[in-house]
């Protein structure tokens, strides 16, 4: 025996969980993702990257534009589903996650109460956390702060990227939903009430403003910014030289605390190492790219540079 499961998702994380879903005991009966949306240069409509598996695996599919709307509401009921499992999706009206008789349930990639929000593992690193995890728990009418089911927790490396943070917290985060449903369907399970006893960090959506690095911040802090949004959506800046300004990706980089000689956003070349400035120390930039070119080793970055003009890096 099994339960009869309806997978909501969209993003790579979200086809991960899907996968293992369904090589296990229970059985997607339906799944339900955004609609397809313009993308790219040539505004082509793109899938979501749980269609794409979804029509892999011809599993039955709903793209609804409105969560409210009468037509989508009657397909998902007719789907019977027992329970509904929700990761990275948006969110849920009452008539939804209400639906099945088991309710609805949300892999969220924290241990929450911490990092609610839209961008748990990116701001976990940001933060310069030494651990993080994965929590099951059930939709209610707020976001991320329905009760507790199951968590998981993982160790955050101390060169950790949110590229490789997020590949652990999917292979731990897919075997916590079987074992959620596992427990579901035994009658296992105990949900706990989220307890906000504790300062509480947010994990809010990354945009333009939060993911610019600002070199009057340690170097530390600047190299903890890089990494959690490396390879994406990536750290930027704008490098400076003379009277052109250009917005540039840097993707990796390592603090250099011991070396306090170089100026505020000043970009010094010391024999094959390309070294920023920072509020405290430095940073020797590895990886980065300007906009319009190719992503580039810092090497073939230094022997670009024209040293006759004057070069820098701007907050």
């Amino acid at each position: 025996m099994s339960l009869r499961v309806v997978f909501m998702g969209t993003p790579g994380f979200a086809r991960g969980v899907l996968e293992r879903l369904t090589t296990s005991t229970h059985q997607v009966v339906g799944v339900v993702t955004v609609a397809d949306k313009p993308a790219g240069r040539g505004q082509k409509l793109s899938a979501s990257a749980v269609k794409d598996f979804a029509v892999e695996q011809n599993l039955p599919l709903l793209q609804p534009t409105n969560l409210k709307d009468e037509a989508f509401t009657e397909a998902l009921r007719s789907w019977n589903a027992d329970v509904f499992v929700v990761v990275a999706f948006r969110m849920l009206p009452k008539s939804v996650w209400s639906m099945p008789k088991y309710g609805t349930f949300n892999l969220h990639a924290s241990l929450l109460p911490q990092y609610r929000g839209a961008a748990p593992i990116n701001w976990a690193i940001i933060n310069q956390e030494t651990k993080t995890g994965v929590t099951t728990f059930f939709i209610d009418d707020k976001i991320d702060t329905g009760a507790m089911i199951l968590h998981r927790t993982t160790e955050i490396d101390e060169r950790e990227t949110f590229e490789s943070l997020h590949d652990k917290l999917l292979a731990v985060g897919s075997e916590l939903v079987v074992e959620t449903l596992d427990g579901i369907f035994q009658g296992t399970i105990e949900p706990k009430v989220q307890l906000e006893t504790e300062t509480l960090r947010e994990a809010p959506k990354l945009n333009k403003d939060n993911t610019k690095i600002d070199w009057t911040k340690n170097c530390t802090e600047v190299d903890a910014l890089i990494r959690g949004l490396s390879p994406y959506p990536t750290a930027w800046t704008l490098f400076k030289e003379d009277d052109t300004t250009t917005t540039t990706k840097i993707f990796l980089a390592t603090p250099k605390p011991e070396l306090n000689s170089i100026p505020v956003g000043k970009i010094e070349v010391i024999g094959k190492e390309l070294l920023v400035g920072c509020g405290s120390g430095a940073l020797k930039i590895e990886e980065l790219q300007l906009a319009g070119k190719k992503r580039v080793r810092a090497i073939d970055f230094i022997n670009g540079l024209n040293r006759q003009k004057t070069q820098e890096f701007t907050s």
